[in-house]
């Protein structure tokens, strides 16, 4: 038995103070971490707790044409947001100011369930109102104290209509693609506006910018207490400015020439480089009444207009391409050996052929006789390309067809192009017919009809390959780094004397030699350009036939600087098409040499003004050669040194339109 027992007083007290040292410690540490090294992070919290951020909207980007002029920018506009308070307040308070901001009876009950709805936060009356507007409330301040006003930016298009179907519009973005990785990466929240098609959706992120914030105190129930006292502002960042390949000016010449009670669209473009100058689709809308989301009304008086004014007929509709895809024969047969410029078939042209127990006829009755390639292109006789296609055989026309793009997109920076309809082999026509091709179903492919729908932006693309050496790059709406060069670009496998042939046969479409002796195009001959094309008319089971021109022109003898396609839906002949396209040809080609528009540069105009007699040629014509020696247009410095002399005498019926 021990004596003395060990002491639990001392035991409990060392126990005591190592808890006691223990706490202060830890309290110490957490004391340390939250007021040194967390102490900003709880600050910011805090004031966050204090403070309300209210978004200011950066600037989008400017966007210019290529020769600087302003295509879309942004104007000062106005939000006014109501503060939460009291519900009988809030629906007073939308209540009076319905006169201010001409708000209807329909549009003040929305806000008001709105407002029900989320009674703490704030409620956006409109987010575009304008100058004066604002100054009518702001004088009435004392009888709108929770009101408060935003500055924010407003996008304008000053072209309106003529470039709807390119720029596209800004409204606020949608739940569905705020999932989308693309606004997920870049921050977007609810509320922001942005590009909803065209080209503010595809540069969306280099037009967009950062938003900025305003910052207000509110209180412990979150309510704002001084709208109008500032607690902090975070400036919001512009977006980039954008530099297209447009020509504004040539966009909005396009737009006034175009039939204005048809449908239809235009594409115009540098062969060499892909640039696009001008892309219309009529009839457009006015982009401008579009920003913030169109109102109800005009929205659905466009998708019940019969005339389909938001149909982009540009790039997103397709269209047999008919008599302007012999071209495409003519390449393909030129690349596998078979024709030269003086090839003839062995069957001449009388209005018709025979093959695999099918009579096919040809546009011209009476039929076109015997004629060699440069001659079936200028006629466009059918039956010459029935015999090309025959030859080639199907399996190598569709492979043809496929090289040269006409079953995928250009690849254009537009987020709506869509690809063309082509077969993409033998075993297509049995997936989508349910049948293997007829042995005559070469027949109709080889002239641009049968299973072969384009768009007008494709036509353009492969007549700038013509015009470029067999070869184009893609297409495109902006200059960056690297633009042209993608998988869009065509490289087609003739030689320098086959693209010869095709130019003398385009070229000869619109040469006139005489009476009873020109091309399917001549009224639409230029006087100062030389203009190569290829008319088209499209059957249409719907109505009247389409009509087709697609064509490139530049000085005589000298390589092509624009190519233009266009389609009049229901136009009847290419012929009738024809005249506008040359128009625009010749608007981008005297404004780049500096010469004066001329408004009526036609063959057919000069016939009818009597500046020439209709007997005589009095068009620019290089038809004997694509690059003959013809005596220079422009001297140094671009000075017009051969101007063509116009006659007084009596102008006599002009030639029949052709095919």
């Amino acid at each position: 038995m021990k004596l003395f027992q060990p002491d639990t007083r001392k035991r409990r007290t060392l126990g005591a103070v190592f808890a006691i040292t223990l706490s202060v410690t830890t309290l110490l540490t957490a004391f340390f971490q939250t007021q040194v090294l967390s102490g900003a992070a709880y600050r910011t919290r805090a004031e966050e707790n204090r403070l309300r951020p209210i978004t200011i909207p950066a600037p989008r980007g400017t966007i210019i044409d290529r020769n600087g002029e302003i295509v879309a920018t942004s104007v000062a506009s106005y939000s006014v947001n109501l503060l939460p308070g009291a519900p009988k307040v809030m629906r007073q308070t939308i209540t009076d100011l319905a006169p201010f901001l001409g708000l209807s009876p329909e549009q003040v009950e929305q806000l008001i369930k709105r407002q029900a709805a989320k009674r703490n936060d704030l409620l956006t009356i409109t987010e575009d109102a304008t100058y004066a507007q604002i100054a009518a409330i702001e004088e009435r301040r004392a009888a709108f104290p929770n009101i408060m006003t935003v500055e924010r930016p407003k996008r304008y298009y000053p072209a309106g209509d003529a470039i709807g179907h390119i720029i596209g519009y800004v409204a606020e973005v949608d739940s569905t693609e705020l999932e989308t990785e693309r606004y997920r990466k870049a921050g977007y929240k609810q509320g922001r506006w942005v590009g909803k098609t065209g080209i503010e959706k595809e540069y969306e992120i280099e037009l967009g910018g950062e938003e900025g914030a305003y910052y207000v105190e509110v209180d412990a129930m979150g309510r704002i207490i001084d709208p109008r006292r500032s607690a902090g502002v975070m400036q919001p960042i512009s977006g980039d400015t954008l530099k297209l390949t447009l020509d504004i000016e040539l966009q909005q010449y396009a737009a006034q020439i175009f039939p204005d009670t048809m449908k239809g669209a235009l594409v115009a473009m540098i062969p060499s480089t892909g640039e696009v100058l001008a892309m219309y689709s009529n009839p457009s809308y006015d982009a401008n009444d579009f920003v913030g989301g169109p109102k109800w009304s005009l929205y659905q008086a466009l998708i019940n207009d019969p005339d389909k004014p938001l149909l982009d007929r540009m790039a997103s509709s397709t269209y047999p391409p008919a008599s302007t895809w012999k071209l495409a024969t003519a390449a393909a047969g030129m690349e596998a050996g078979l024709v030269k410029a003086n090839t003839r078939m062995p069957i001449s042209c009388t209005g018709g052929m025979f093959y695999a127990g099918r009579y096919a006829r040809c546009w011209w009755a009476a039929g076109h006789g015997p004629l060699d390639l440069i001659g079936a292109i200028e006629k466009s006789c059918n039956v010459y390309f029935y015999q090309l296609g025959i030859r080639l055989g199907l399996q190598k026309l569709i492979a043809a067809g496929t090289r040269f793009g006409f079953n995928s997109r250009t690849g254009i920076d537009l987020p709506s192009e869509r690809r063309g309809e082509f077969p993409t082999g033998i075993d297509w026509y049995t997936k989508r017919f349910g049948h293997k091709p007829y042995p005559s179903e070469v027949m109709s492919l080889s002239i641009g009809q049968g299973p072969n729908a384009q768009t007008v932006l494709r036509m353009a693309h492969f007549y700038s390959a013509i015009a470029g050496n067999g070869s184009a790059p893609e297409p495109h709406l902006v200059a960056l780094p690297g633009a042209g060069q993608g998988p869009g670009a065509i490289k087609m496998g003739v030689d320098a004397e086959g693209l010869q042939a095709m130019w003398t046969g385009l070229g000869r479409v619109t040469d006139y030699f005489g009476p009873n002796n020109f091309g399917t195009a001549v009224q639409s001959g230029l006087e100062r350009w030389k203009l190569y094309g290829k008319t088209g008319t499209a059957q249409n089971p719907q109505g009247g036939d389409h009509g087709w021109f697609a064509g490139f022109a530049g000085p005589p003898g000298a390589r092509p600087q624009i190519a233009v396609a266009m389609i009049v839906e229901h136009g009847l002949h290419g012929s009738d098409v024809a005249p506008v396209a040359a128009k625009v040809a010749n608007f981008y080609l005297s404004r780049k040499y500096g010469l004066p528009v001329d408004p009526k540069p036609l063959l057919i105009n000069r016939w009818q003004d009597g500046r020439c007699l209709w007997n005589t040629s009095c068009i620019v014509s290089d038809s004997a050669s694509a690059v003959s020696p013809i005596k220079p247009l422009f001297g140094p410095g671009g000075r017009h040194m051969n101007p063509v002399g116009g006659g007084r005498a009596a102008v006599a019926a002009a030639p029949a339109a052709g095919r």
